[in-house]
This record gives structure tokens, sequence and C-alpha cells, in this order.
């Protein structure tokens, strides 16, 4: 008996105008925009059905492939404690257990180094200070949005999301006693900061349009509704976020947009004193503020593309003082202040790095690390009077490894590798059966764009290997190497996995950015067009063996390619993707859209933004071609990136071009990031990647 293929959902045509710039659009399925509307949410559990159905015969695929991540994963285990104050505080993981739980254990006489658990027990003297899995009770999504401990270890501020729109509700808790305070604000966004004596906390308030643009203070103990506003932001470009200082000394409002930054800062000894300007905002001008001693710490763009570092006084912040000139190809990202040293962060060649200067002098060294492909960055350093620091490594074959440094002797210690336990066939890992590769596809404009790629050791350059191609490319965000246990089930089967560094990220500068957004975003897609024909050219795969990925903004990438050059794919993974771009941006009302206009550009006043909008947002120029199978998830939830931009152009894809196999997956009680516990997290990437190996030919 064989059971039919059920047809594909057919959402109904409501045409719409849209008039801008004497052009008029029209958009027939809008009407998917209404989240409260019942017609909207069958569509939406229509499409799921007819995905689970045409992915049925996949599941012990899925299966399969959960088990194998679940199998290579200890699912019992404790973080590298890290030391603030008299305390060690850590987190660990429970089998069977989605969340994880925060806890802290006191240091004891003499102890100097981080205590070390067996099979991730818990540390004798242990103190829980939360609990994910109890907080998640009864609900079906769960988040940790805050989580800060007040200086004296009194109070713990933290805050949660049960639906996935990421906005938390804030409360504190009196980790003497372990009650939770009356004190309850809902509607907070990330951030918080303590003040010295920890009767205050500085929190963060979003707008209706999502833009956190309000920083409050609030007096432990008491109603929420007595609390004040320290500063309320109008631009609506502008974001605003607070946080400590790791002395302790100040709290810094950090006000930004994606071109422009301003910090105010408030003496935490001082809390209900005015925020005082450490340099007045000046378009285009970006800068931070990281306090050491007698000097403020600004790292800054100011005739410095990618960036310099130079410093204020403390008591009369006014001139900044060059320390650390601009070098072109060296973007300094972060400085982190220690007593003693500073450790900035950067990257150079298309890898990060970190760099140590002593206080009082001009000598510097960079920290080396062993593998040509690699990502480097600060973990958790909670003290600033420390001579060692913690940091995070790994690479396409090296599991997250965390080190302790001598900022002194230079010594790197090993404090954890995350385990790679054997896979269902026993095996255990080595990463010399793996192969790491840096590659290099010429743009049509003549730009080199490099590719990282992994694979079994041995895979054959004769185009046979299936690949997955991934792919971001905006707001300066680089994807750097990274180890992924799940993806190990894809190499093991043959496949090469493969990073186009496409330009609209930050992996070779602030110009690599640069060259990637507003009226320049077409390089994003015409250079991963160009990364997909490379990767044939040379061997590593065939088009009908090639499987391009993106999220979010790699998601409009996805949808770009799509209609650029759909016969360089066999399939393409679109999760939570932007492929509406233009309507959205044409939308100041809807979250984010204003601060978003210096990324894309303002279509909405400058009618040349609109037209270079409208040639390349993928909803807009769906055709009827033959496309790639595409697969696009998205969650109900989502706050940046709304549920109906996918839910549209799937729609507008099968009226269009239907004879391609489109496939849509909403999670109905999540957010951007997807289903929130771990077990839950392995299964959608196990439905994800049992599609992937389904286009590959492989199982």
């Amino acid at each position: 008996m064989t059971t039919e293929t059920p047809a594909a959902p057919v959402a109904k045509r409501v045409p719409t105008e849209r008039v801008h710039h004497g052009d008029t659009a029209v958009d027939e399925y809008a009407w998917l925009a209404d989240k409260d509307a019942p017609e909207t949410i069958a569509h939406l559990t229509a499409e799921n059905s007819y995905t689970e159905a045409r992915t049925a015969h996949l599941a012990d695929l899925r299966a399969t492939l959960f088990e194998e991540t679940r199998r290579r994963t200890q699912e019992t285990d404790l973080s590298v404690p890290a030391r603030k104050g008299g305390y060690w505080y850590y987190s660990r993981s429970v089998e069977g257990q989605q969340y994880g739980i925060q806890c802290r254990r006191p240091v004891r006489d003499g102890e100097t180094e981080p205590p070390v658990s067996v099979d991730g027990a818990p540390l004798d003297g242990e103190e829980v200070l939360l609990d994910g899995n109890q907080l998640a009770e009864g609900h079906d999504f769960f988040s940790l949005g805050a989580y800060d401990v007040s200086p004296d270890g009194r109070w713990l501020a933290y805050s949660t999301d049960f639906t996935g729109d990421e906005r938390y509700t804030l409360r504190v808790k009196d980790l003497q006693t372990g009650a939770v305070l009356a004190d309850e604000v809902p509607d907070t966004f990330y951030g918080t900061a303590w003040s010295a004596d920890a009767s205050v906390l500085f929190y963060v308030t979003v707008d209706e349009s999502w833009r956190p643009y309000r920083v409050w203070r609030h007096t432990v103990g008491t109603p929420a509704s007595e609390d004040v506003v320290v500063h309320e932001e109008p631009d609506e470009r502008f974001w605003v976020g607070v946080e400590l200082t790791r002395s302790e000394r100040f709290i810094l409002i950090d006000i930004h947009s994606k071109i422009t930054s301003e910090v105010r800062v408030v003496p935490a000894g001082n809390p209900t004193g005015e925020p005082a300007v450490i340099a007045p905002r000046r378009q285009g001008v970006e800068y931070s503020v990281e306090h050491h001693g007698h000097r403020f710490l600004i790292l800054h763009n100011d005739g410095a593309e990618d960036f310099a570092l130079a410093y204020t006084s403390v008591d009369a912040p006014g001139d900044w003082v060059p320390m650390i000139e601009h070098a072109p190809g060296t973007r300094l990202e972060s400085v982190d202040a220690f007593a003693d040293h500073l450790v900035i962060s950067l990257r150079t060649n298309g890898l990060t790095g970190l760099r140590v200067l002593t206080d009082g002098s001009t000598d510097w060294y960079d920290i080396d690390l062993p593998e040509p492909l690699y990502s480097v960055g600060l973990d958790a350093n909670p003290d600033y009077r420390t001579g060692r620091i913690r940091f995070r490594y790994s690479s396409l074959v090296s599991p997250d490894s965390v080190y302790d440094f001598d900022l002194v002797t230079r010594e790197m210690i090993l404090r954890k590798r995350k385990p790679v336990l054997p896979g269902p066939d026993g095996r255990e890992y080595d990463p010399a059966e793996y192969e790491q590769h840096r590659d290099w596809a010429l743009a049509d404009d003549g730009t080199r764009i490099p590719i990282s790629l992994v694979c079994r050791a041995g895979t054959p350059r004769d185009g046979s290997a299936p690949c997955l191609v991934y792919g971001y490319g905006s707001y300066e965000a680089s994807i750097d190497p990274w180890f992924s246990l799940p993806r190990l089930s894809l190499l093991d089967r043959g496949v090469v996995f493969a990073v186009a560094h496409v330009r609209g990220g930050g992996e070779l500068g602030r110009r690599w950015y640069e060259e990637g957004k507003l009226l320049a975003k077409k390089n994003t897609f015409t250079d991963f067009v160009a990364c997909a024909r490379h990767l044939v050219k040379a061997g590593w795969t065939a088009p009908d063996r090639l499987v391009a990925r993106g999220a979010s903004a790699g998601g409009l990438l996805m949808g770009a390619v799509a209609n650029l050059a759909p016969d360089a794919f066999v399939g393409i993974v679109a999760q939570v993707p932007f492929v509406d771009a233009l309507t959205s941006i044409l939308d100041p009302s809807l979250p984010l859209t204003v601060t978003e206009w210096e990324e894309w550009g303002n279509p909405l006043d400058d009618p040349e933004v609109y037209a270079y909008m409208k040639s390349y947002t993928p909803y807009e120029n769906v055709a009827p071609v033959d496309y790639p199978a595409i697969l696009a998830v998205t969650s109900l939830n989502d706050t940046r990136v709304l549920y109906h931009e996918p839910a549209k152009w799937i729609a507008r894809l099968r009226a269009v071009a239907p004879q391609g196999d489109y496939l849509l997956k909403t999670e109905m009680g999540a957010g951007h990031g997807g289903p929130s516990g771990r077990y839950d997290a392995w299964k959608e990437e196990a439905f994800v990647n049992a599609w992937i190996l389904d286009r590959l030919g492989r199982r």
C-alpha cells in the first residue's frame, strides 16, 4: 500500500498595492503578516503538515543523526569555574535535562587553581543560583537573558523569556536566603549593571519597535513603579546598553547606531549622579570605552578605518591621547583592561587574535596559536586584578577549548577541551582523520574571497564529493572557523563543509564590511556565487552535489543567490531568512527598521536605495525559473526577522515557479534562535541535516 504525497498548500492571493517613488508593486500575500488571524495560523499549520509528510521518509535518518549527536556529547558536564571575589562561578548540564544550571562554590584557603569536577558532577559545597530546568517547567520555550551577580555576591539579577520574543522579565534573587524579591520588571532587554554597594541596579527597556532606548535605575527592594529613567534616547537610529566596568568603578551607558556612537559614564559609587559624556556623538565616528586606572581607554575609528586605541583622563574626559596607531588591515575589535595589562581582540589576514600590552609600556606581543585556521576570543574574566586571562579556542577540527594564559610568563594552560565521545559506531574522535583548508575564489571585480573548508582526510578533489557551503555577510559579523559535533555526521558521510567569507562580514577588516553594505550589497551575493563556482572549478564538488545554507541576513543571501544562480545548487536551506527585506525596511513601525537604515539604506526617502533594494530582494525577484529545492525554517515569535517573510516567499515561489520543491517549517513557540532546549535544538539540526543529506544523495 502506498501513501500519496499531499498537495502543497496554496496560499490565497489578495493583491495589495505598494506605491513608492512612482513604482507600484503588488503583494498578493501581505495578509500573512497578521499573526493573530486564524487563517494565518491555519496556513502555517498546513505548511508544517505538508513539510512533515514530504520529509517522512527521513524519519529514521533524523533519529540516527540525533542519536549521533547525543552519543558524542558528554551530557553531564561542568564548565571551567571562573573566580570572582570569594567564589568560583560555573555552569553545569545534566543528562536528560534541557537547560543549564548556574552555580558557585566558595574559594577555599590557599586555593588558586579552578576546582575540577569528576565526570561533570557537582562540586563539593556548591550553591545552585539558578536552575534553568526548574524555571522552564510548564513552558515550551525558555531563555535566560540577564545573569548578573552583584559585586558583593549578595544579589542575582536575572531575566527570563518564555515565548521567544526577547522581551524579558527582570527579577532579583537574594543569594543569602534564596528568596526572589517582589521586584519585577517586565519587557526588559539584555544588559544590567550594579552600583558599587549593590543597592542599585541599572537595566534597559525597549520601545514598541523593539529598540532598546531607555536605561533605568532601580533601588533593590522597591517597586518598579518607583524606578527612574537615567537616559532616554530619542533618535530612532540609536540603541542603548548598560554595563559595569571590570574594575567595578563605572557604569557605562553605550549609545550607538550602525555607524555612530556615544558613551556616558556614571560612577558606580554614586549611582544617582548625572551621566557624563565621554565624547559627544559625531556622525560616522564609532568608539567604545573601558576603564583602566586613571584613564578611560578609547577604541575608535576617527581617521582610523580599522580602529586605533587612545585614552583620556577619568577626571576630565577630553582629548584622546594615542596609544596604538591605526594599522590598515589589522582590525582592532575590543580592548579589555586588567590592573597591569591590556588585552586587545583583533583580526588580521582573516583570522582572530589576542594582543597583550603591559601597563606603562608601549611593548606588546601576540599570543601564538597552533593551527593555520582557528577562532580565538576572551572568555569570562571577571577579576580586574589578575595576572592570568582565560580565552576560548577552536578550529574546524579542534573542539572548543578553554585556556588560562599567564600574561607575564606567557604559559598557556589547557583547562578543558570539549569532550567528543565515541559515536554509535564506537569510534573515538581523531582530529588527524580530518583536514582543514583555506582556499580563495575570485569575485567578478577581481577581489579574492577566502573560503574555509573541512573534510575527511583523503576526500577526492575530482568533483565527486558532496558539499555544504555556508554564508552570512552582513553587519560586519565574521563567520570564523568553529567546531561542531552535528557537523561530524556530515563529514563522516563524505560531505565537504565550506564557509564562504563574503563581503559584508568583517573577516578582512572594516573595508570588507563597507564593500558589502548599502549600495554595494550585491557584492555579498556575487561573492557567494563566485565561491560556489570556485568550489566546482577546484574539484571540491559539482553543482548537483552542492547545497547552500544561511540564516537571518544569511537567509537573505540564500534567497538572493537562488535568484542569481539557481543552477549553482541542488538545494538551499534558509533559516529565519530576511527575504522580504524591501517591504520590512520600508515600514518604520516594524521592529528594528529605522536602526537598519544605516546598514541597507533608507528606501522610504531615497529612490536610488529603493530601486537598488528592489533589484535584489528575494521576494521581489522570484521568477519562473528552475529553482533548486528550498527548505525555509522560521519561528512564529521571531522579533528580528518576522515569520511572514519566509511564509510569503515560499507562497510566491509556488505560484511563480510551481515546478520547484519548496518546504516551509515554522516553530510555533520559538523565536529567532529556534528551539531553546538543547535536545530540541539537536532535533532541529537533525531535521535540517537529514534534508541536506537527502539532497546530496547521502544517508
